[in-house]
């Protein structure tokens, strides 16, 4: 888990207000980064595999990248949003380390943090809120390259801003990964550290000083998969977003992810995801 808010760097992708009129309505929404709301006034719902959520005035909602979901609004209904990415070159992904609360009361704080943030950032609104307009491989990258471009002043404003709020989710969080075994603990940091590298599971059962089929045995019982499995899940994880946000060839990504052959990779992608990198490119670049 995160040890050390010296390695949290979130990225503000966009930041605004949306009002809508029954017109908020989009379907089977997911995307790479992670979405934070503040009901601002008017009723909608969210509709995700645990069920359908009504979203309530003066409450903040966060959604978790790659979580499929559907917006339900058959009237008025104004909200401030956020989305929030993780730069894949962090040794830990803080985002995807815990499970947040999905809803929390807000205070006027909260939304005067919101509109505050809104105000140093003007450019980063989007035109509208069609997600196929913006959760697109072009799109992303270019808010991404404006986020670098902001005055050093408003990087820093901004960035206290987003761990203000995203504060909030931390009382309440708790760790995907619940495991008291110290020797797990250690090889699930070392993975992270070290997700860009080949697989080896004979170095990790080094590390814990268990010979390999019982490190397995052990990894299995605390974290509900194999360490193999585990690793595999993260790597593909890591590709779906560098696929989303750079435009870098899909063979470039394996090898860069520790896969020296890349035809494994992409067999092993579409097993995960269900298609190709590919095709999961095209599909985030189809507006």
């Amino acid at each position: 888990m995160l040890q050390s808010i010296d390695q949290l760097h979130l990225l503000v992708l966009n930041v605004g207000l949306a009002i809508h009129n029954a017109d908020w309505n989009w379907k089977n929404v997911n995307s790479p980064f992670t979405r934070l709301y503040y009901i601002n006034e008017g009723i909608a719902k969210l509709k995700t595999p645990s069920g359908i959520h009504e979203l309530k005035p003066n409450h903040l909602y966060l959604i978790p990248s790659f979580m499929l979901h559907s917006y339900i609004c058959d009237s008025h209904f104004s909200h401030y949003y956020m989305h929030i990415y993780e730069d894949h070159q962090s040794e830990s992904s803080f985002l995807e380390d815990w499970n947040f609360p999905f809803e929390i009361p807000a205070s006027k704080l909260d939304l005067a943090l919101f509109k505050r943030l809104c105000d140093i950032n003007p450019a980063m609104g989007l035109p509208q809120s069609d997600p196929t307009t913006y959760d697109n491989s072009p799109t992303l990258i270019q808010n991404i390259i404006r986020n670098k471009q902001r005055t050093f002043s408003v990087k820093v404003e901004s960035r206290g801003i987003v761990y203000q709020l995203v504060s909030r989710f931390l009382k309440e969080a708790k760790p995907r990964i619940e495991t008291k075994d110290t020797r797990i603990q250690k090889t699930l940091s070392f993975i992270r550290k070290k997700l860009y590298e080949p697989t080896d599971i004979n170095i990790l059962s080094e590390i814990t000083n268990l010979s390999k089929d019982h490190f397995i045995r052990l990894f299995k019982k605390e974290v509900g998969t194999t360490p193999l499995q585990y690793i595999n899940q993260k790597k593909i994880e890591k590709a779906q977003l560098i696929l989303i946000t750079e435009d870098m060839p899909v063979k470039n990504i394996a090898y860069m992810l520790g896969y020296e052959d890349h035809s494994y990779f992409i067999r092993l992608f579409k097993k995960t995801v269900g298609i190709t990198p590919l095709e999961y490119r095209l599909k985030f670049s189809k507006v």
